[in-house]
């Protein structure tokens, strides 16, 4: 079964326990500015801004979307630890950067400049990285 992207708005209980695991799995970096992963979560939904990606009725993935008339940024994605390394987070991206086009958008990636993990991610998807 495929990994389902879709943007969160209505999450049960089992998906806000799978979103505190896949944040807890993050670098402290991409959690800043807050203070634990139930903060950026609770902020992230507050906002509309969660996509995440699910196989077999769970998230594996999710990533912030900041939609801004031609301009989509992409932050915060990170994937569960168990699950990485498996296409979960191209998947997410792609399917992001799918849906940009939809609305006549372009897909950027935005994290820290100092991050080279996160750069060379980005480089190994063919994107450019946007400092945040």
């Amino acid at each position: 079964m495929p990994v389902v992207v879709q943007h969160l708005t209505q999450p049960s209980d089992q998906d806000r326990q799978d979103l505190l695991k896949i944040y807890a799995d993050a670098p402290d970096w991409l959690l800043a500015p807050f203070p634990t992963p139930g903060k950026l979560v609770e902020h992230g939904l507050s906002e509309g801004r969660l996509y995440t990606g699910r196989f077999n009725d769970r998230l594996l993935a999710a990533a912030w979307i900041e939609r801004d008339g031609d301009t989509w940024r992409l932050s915060r994605l990170c994937v569960r630890r168990v699950t990485r390394h498996r296409g979960v987070a191209r998947r997410l991206l792609e399917e992001a950067q799918r849906l940009a086009v939809l609305q006549g958008a372009a897909l950027q990636l935005i994290a820290p400049s100092d991050q080279a993990e996160a750069a060379n991610f980005a480089g190994h998807l063919g994107l450019t990285l946007q400092p945040a």
